[in-house]
């Protein structure tokens, strides 16, 4: 049945005695191949009785040709015709105005199918709430009538499915955002997301969008999408498309750079550069910076440890941190494992005695349980010329500590319970002098999966000096997705709920815990000690 069978044409599809209104769907079709329709949606596009699905004046429409293969003979099918697109557009109320008065006019040919007793299925390309057109019209008929929204597999999944790249891994954050914004806020958007995809793209929007990755320093591992999975879909790396080419069913996506983000596509990646690999010598000296991340995402990065950043041409460290730089464009990235901080250090002078310059990055402050002395120590035994500055950073006890309040507003100190670098007995012997000489303690790396028994050991070396009621704050992943900062009693602190991404603080005599307005509970250290 073709297009041209609308609701004009034929008033009465289905001459019923008419007792109650009709029932609305949203249908959500996917991103373009009809066998990633769902089979709610499936069920309910073939039982409707009229089939709404926008149109562009001239054009077959996307979404009918999408549920084409399901529609049966007896169904109404409902245009819903759009009076502009792009050009211009003799409305007083301009182009918003035109589809204001679009979405009014054509919701009242919804709600007369719906007040004569039919279902309308209003189709939509990929979700109806993920920059659906279904939108508009929900808004204006879902306060009248009864309503079901069905989601469907969004343009961005079915990009990531087609490109065979994972999207997100572990912490990381994806950020989507349309094509018509403004170039420089969509280059500020994307200079700190993990992964991106923008959509709305267009010949008119394409060139800007671009021109944001590139200046956001992301264009050398971002990809173009176009009309995936379609039997049309194109993929390309970005720098390779004909903006005079690029339809308005496309996006770019920049991919996951996790661990295993590399996966196959149908262009062959880049073969990893190896961990230890050492340029050509230029001549010249070069310089390390070893820098403070913060405790989690580019928020908590200072303006100095930005600045080093972009300036590195190698950014040196554990995996899961070098992650966490945003890439730019030449700049090497050596990831190694969490334990070999004096071959990292020692691959860092090399790579700045070769003419580079170098960021060697750690989580939360570089000078705290990280890198800073380990590169200082192995400049120092090798009596290099490379000069090497350390750049401060937000630790996770200042970070926990400000969620809590201020537990270490008076005298502290700060332990790590992990030995692997120094025996148990040295730990205890410094946590026996923390608990006697009454400082509130930070407590870092206080279990791991293997090592579960020393919270509990600590926790009872301090019950002999404190009260039981003294308050612990709790915190893991601050800054991060799963971020939970809790305060808990000495007597109360549970070691199973404690793992390496978690950090204590567990308060002095004078340490107090106080009701905070919204419910939850803050502590603070008196700046003053009594006499």
């Amino acid at each position: 049945m073709s297009d041209t069978s609308d609701s004009r044409q034929h008033p009465h599809p289905q001459e019923h005695s008419v007792t109650t209104t009709g029932r609305l769907y949203g249908i959500g079709l996917g991103p373009g191949d009809p066998e990633l329709i769902t089979l709610k949606a499936h069920r309910l596009i073939t039982s409707a009785d009229v089939v709404a699905y926008p149109v562009k004046k001239g054009a077959r429409g996307v979404a009918i040709t999408i549920a084409e293969p399901y529609l049966t003979e007896t169904q109404l099918r409902l245009p819903l015709e759009y009076p502009v697109t792009t050009e211009s557009t003799d409305h007083p109320g301009g182009y918003d105005g035109a589809l204001a008065d679009y979405y009014d006019a054509t919701a009242a040919e919804i709600a007369a199918h719906l007040d004569a007793g039919r279902d309308v299925a209003v189709l939509c390309e990929g979700d109806p709430f993920f920059y659906g057109s279904y939108m508009y019209w929900h808004e204006r008929l879902a306060d009248r009538y009864r309503v079901e929204v069905v989601p469907g597999v969004t343009s961005v999944s079915g990009a990531a499915a087609v490109l065979g790249r994972p999207l997100v891994q572990h912490d990381e954050v994806l950020t989507i955002l349309p094509g018509t914004l403004p170039p420089d806020v969509l280059a500020a958007r994307l200079r700190t997301a993990d992964s991106a995809a923008v959509i709305k793209l267009g010949k008119r929007h394409f060139p800007a969008v671009r021109g944001a990755f590139e200046q956001a320093g992301l264009a050398d591992r971002t990809w173009y999408v176009e009309r995936a999975t379609t039997e049309r879909q194109q993929v390309r790396p970005l720098a390779e498309v004909d903006p005079a080419e690029v339809p308005y069913f496309s996006l770019v996506i920049t991919p996951s750079t996790a661990p295993g983000g590399e996966f196959a596509t149908n262009r062959t990646p880049r073969a990893p550069e190896p961990d230890y690999a050492i340029p050509e010598p230029t001549g010249e000296l070069g310089s390390i910076d070893v820098v403070g991340l913060g405790p989690a995402g580019p928020e908590w990065l200072t303006p100095d440890a930005h600045a080093a950043l972009a300036a590195a041409d190698h950014v040196v460290g554990y995996g899961p941190y070098v992650d966490r730089v945003q890439p730019r464009p030449g700049q090497k990235r050596h990831r190694t494992d969490n334990r070999v901080e004096a071959e990292r250090a020692r691959h860092a002078i090399a790579l700045a005695e070769a003419g580079g310059r170098v960021a060697v990055v750690s989580s939360g402050d570089a000078g705290v349980f990280a890198m800073a002395s380990a590169v200082l120590e192995a400049a120092h035994e090798t009596a290099t010329e490379v000069p090497v500055r350390v750049v401060a950073g937000l630790s996770a006890m200042q970070a926990v500590a400000a969620r809590a309040g201020a537990p270490l507003g008076h005298d502290f100190c700060v332990i790590s319970l992990s030995a692997i670098l120094k025996p148990w007995d040295v730990i205890e012997r410094r946590l026996t002098a923390a608990a006697e000489a009454d400082l509130a303690v930070a407590i870092y790396n206080p279990a791991s999966k293997t090592r579960r028994t020393r919270v509990a050991e600590a926790r009872d070396l301090f019950l002999k000096h404190r009260s039981p009621d003294t308050p612990v704050v709790v915190g893991r992943d601050v800054g991060g997705a799963t971020e939970s900062v809790r305060v808990v009693r000495l007597a109360d602190l549970d070691p199973d709920v404690v793992d390496m991404r978690t950090l204590l603080i567990i308060g002095s005599s004078q340490t107090r815990a106080y009701p905070r307005p919204d419910g939850g509970t803050g502590v603070y250290t008196p700046r003053r000690y009594p006499a």
